[in-house]
């Protein structure tokens, strides 16, 4: 399963796409994860600061 962002709380700050290391993240406005890249790591959930990310 990969990361879902809820882009109620996501500011597009971009912390979670520099640290992932599979490059699963893009950020326009808000974070979008690719599903098929994303490979469950959770380093952006632990980076991102305001808790927009998680891994259910």
């Amino acid at each position: 399963m990969a990361a879902k962002v809820d882009t109620d709380k996501c500011t597009g700050c971009g912390n979670c796409k520099e640290v992932c290391p599979v490059e699963a993240i893009t950020v326009e406005d808000k974070a979008k994860v690719d599903p098929d890249t994303c490979v469950d790591c959770g380093t952006c959930v632990d980076e991102c600061p305001v808790q927009a990310i998680s891994l259910d």
